[in-house]
């Protein structure tokens, strides 16, 4: 549904499209042909591009040095809302990263998951243009809120789109009140879908008795009018021990650490900790263990690796101990 609607709205202004070859490996080459003006993208494709630079970096302690200090000058110029490619890190630093986008690109469009603030930075002050994150979901045609040009903040997902109202209503069980600000967030609006095809009773479960749909988001109005996600009230369980488990956001932790490819979390009741199924990072594993997927799976030091990497982002991430 967000490929749809962000078709249907190029269209709708006249302008073209390009699609890539289908080989995720070679999306940066087709970029390069394309040089797009506006780019349409999803978390994990420009995690990967802030992972890969900053992978590059620890070869070099001046370049690393060199890049920190282009990046603090920029993010200070992004906090006074000055958003521009031409400054002297620009021409010295930044470049070459543009260019991986073609080196005409306007504004990034980043939604369907969550893109943490850390790589909001980065891509804002590497690619010296505006990069907007929206929230919503197929149910309610794609975005339901964005980010507004203009705004230099980050952490959150910007207010509603004109044609929705949202609210957030008490989650008791989670302990979230809406009369505190946060709460399960709610649609209402020319935007929302009908129902499920064929399924009522999955469609009577989404809405509320006043036709709100149900979204199955924590969220949290800030005070500039803007909402947060903090939390997933669907897709939890519970373990042993009674505490609450949001496998999404723990996943969304892990998922930086340059070892890992894909991670998927899980966890039963009957247990104590979670469980976690990690598909390794080959061409990063290679450069210190050679050999194919298969081989480093059964590797007990690849095992090793990857654990200790994972455990030290769980930590600057605070995860409590049964989290991770």
């Amino acid at each position: 549904m967000y490929e749809r609607a962000c078709h249907f709205m190029m269209f709708s202004t006249g302008a073209r499209i390009g699609f890539f070859t289908g080989n995720v490996r070679k999306i940066t080459e087709d970029l390069k042909t394309l040089r797009p003006t506006i780019f349409i993208s999803v978390p994990r494709l420009l995690n990967r591009i802030h992972d890969k630079v900053m992978s590059d970096l620890e070869k070099s302690s001046f370049k690393k040095f060199l890049f920190n200090m282009a990046l603090s000058s920029k993010e200070s110029e992004l906090s006074r809302n000055i958003i521009r490619r031409d400054s002297m890190w620009d021409y010295i630093v930044f470049r070459k990263i543009q260019e991986t986008l073609g080196g005409r690109i306007r504004f990034v469009l980043s939604g369907s998951a969550p893109l943490s603030d850390r790589v909001m930075k980065f891509l804002r002050a590497s690619f010296g243009c505006f990069v907007f994150e929206g929230y919503g979901q197929t149910e309610t045609t794609a975005g339901a809120t964005i980010q507004l040009m203009g705004d230099p903040t980050i952490g959150h997902v910007g207010p509603p789109l004109p044609c929705n109202l949202v609210k957030l209503i008490d989650v008791p069980d989670m302990d979230y009140y809406a009369k505190d600000g946060t709460g399960e967030v709610c649609f209402k609006g020319p935007n929302i879908f009908q129902g499920y095809l064929y399924d009522d009773q999955k469609t009577k479960e989404a809405f509320d008795e006043d036709g709100w749909l149900l979204s199955g988001d924590i969220g949290i109005w800030l005070p500039n009018g803007t909402l947060k996600i903090v939390d997933r009230r669907k897709n939890i369980f519970k373990l042993s021990q009674g505490e609450y488990i949001a496998p999404e956001k723990i996943e969304e932790i892990y998922q930086p650490c340059p070892s890992v490819h894909q991670v998927f979390i899980t966890g039963i009741g009957t247990e104590s900790c979670v469980v976690g199924i990690v598909v390794p990072e080959t061409a990063e594993l290679n450069k210190t263990f050679p050999g194919q997927v298969e081989e480093l799976c059964s590797n007990e030091e690849v095992k090793q690796h990857i654990l200790k990497e994972m455990t030290s982002f769980a930590k600057k991430a605070n995860l409590r101990s049964f989290e991770q």
